[in-house]
């Protein structure tokens, strides 16, 4: 009886020491639980950015088409050849953007990307189909971007052939409409061609961004900040300073992933080099200033470098038009993507390499890299000037 009491006794001691530890350590919980809902940025990525990646991937990433620009060039006019056009714009599928006159306008209206499809029309189509039971139909597409080229005539064939198959289930002669393809800028259809334009400017963008918003940060962490302070420099200068070594660098890296183009994979060059080294120079440059951008807008390098990666890869990868075509996205995504200035980048690298145009045709494109250029230096140049303030 001794012993049990004594055993009892010295046993609640310990399950109070262990019940305290537990309060301690259920009190350590609810405090840091009250830390993460007073930090807003923890609340965003924790929640935000799941539900950010799950909108993009469900929008983004698609094997359909919508809302493709095509032309039509039908030289017989007649009615089988307008119903086929109206069953090819009733699915949503595709938008007549242009009724061509003659054959000289297809390369133009795909070079200049107005389109991205041009359906042909032989002569005499409805005839031939009486007369004979067979005619052609002629599908051409921009195969710049071969993915989407694929799914075009995919698509275009099985919505010709679905017409086919109800006509001839209400006629005792059967027809057949035979769909010839040509792929115009990639007659192989190799997926390289879409691949090392995009990956070219995913290359340029995130290597050239990284190494510059490191740049600044560096310079306070290391303290070596005061030396620029007190250097007669003005913040543009030490901005473009800082640009500058870079964009040699990152040259030598577009000169490399030309050539590795070129010679291994066998990606043409049809345009004039000196145009293309001229747009990669501009979009490098573009590119350094925003990183320096960053630079001036974070406080420590991890920082910078994290907000480089997860800022500036995921949309260059998915609202560049690089895998995915932007025609099939929602309005909104498609907005996003107009912000985006890899997009215009791929644009005036296709246009130039695979097509084959001189500046006339990719203007519009350089201006808007141009201006972000500017937007980006005199952005980085007033922040800069302000965290010194």
């Amino acid at each position: 009886m001794m012993f049990f009491s004594f055993w009892h006794a010295k046993k609640q001691p310990q399950q109070s020491l262990k019940v305290a530890a537990m309060k301690r350590f259920r009190g350590f919980i609810i405090k840091e639980f009250y830390h993460i809902f007073r930090d807003r940025r923890t609340l965003l990525i924790l929640f935000g950015m799941p539900i950010a990646q799950m909108m993009l991937f469900g929008y983004v990433i698609t094997n359909e088409i919508r809302d493709v620009r095509i032309a039509v060039l039908d030289y017989s006019k007649d009615n089988t050849t307008r119903q086929i056009v109206d069953k090819l714009t009733s699915t949503g599928y595709f938008i007549v953007e242009k009724n061509l006159q003659h054959e000289d306008q297809i390369e133009t209206v795909l070079r200049d990307g107005s389109v991205k499809e041009v359906i042909v029309f032989e002569p005499e189509f409805e005839q031939k189909l009486e007369r004979e039971g067979h005619a052609a139909v002629h599908v051409i597409t921009d195969a710049s971007e071969a993915n989407t080229a694929s799914m075009m005539y995919n698509y275009t064939a099985g919505i010709i052939q679905d017409f086919v198959n109800k006509e001839n289930s209400a006629v005792v002669q059967p027809m057949r409409i035979n769909v010839q393809t040509r792929m115009m800028y990639n007659e192989t259809n190799k997926s390289v061609y879409m691949f090392v334009p995009g990956t070219m400017a995913m290359i340029l963008m995130l290597i050239s961004a990284l190494l510059t918003s490191i740049s600044i940060v560096r310079e306070k962490e290391l303290g070596t900040m005061e030396v620029l302070l007190a250097s007669p420099l003005k913040p543009l200068q030490i901005v473009v300073g800082k640009v500058a070594p870079y964009v040699l660098l990152s040259l030598v890296n577009a000169i490399t992933i030309i050539a590795l183009g070129y010679f291994v994979f066998g990606l043409p060059v049809a345009g004039n080099l000196i145009l293309l080294m001229a747009e990669c120079m501009l979009f490098i440059m573009m590119a350094l200033s925003l990183g320096i951008l960053i630079s001036t807008s974070t406080n420590s390098q991890q920082t910078a470098m994290v907000i480089s990666m997860l800022a500036l890869m995921l949309p260059t990868i998915l609202l560049s038009g690089f895998i995915f075509p932007i025609e099939n996205m929602p309005k909104i995504l498609q907005w996003i993507a107009y912000m985006m200035p890899p997009r215009y980048f791929i644009i005036i690298i296709k246009n130039i390499m695979l097509k084959g145009t001189d500046f006339t045709y990719v203007w519009k494109e350089t201006l808007i890299l141009a201006g972000a250029t500017v937007f980006f230096l005199v952005a980085s140049a007033r922040r800069f000037k302000t965290r010194l303030d």
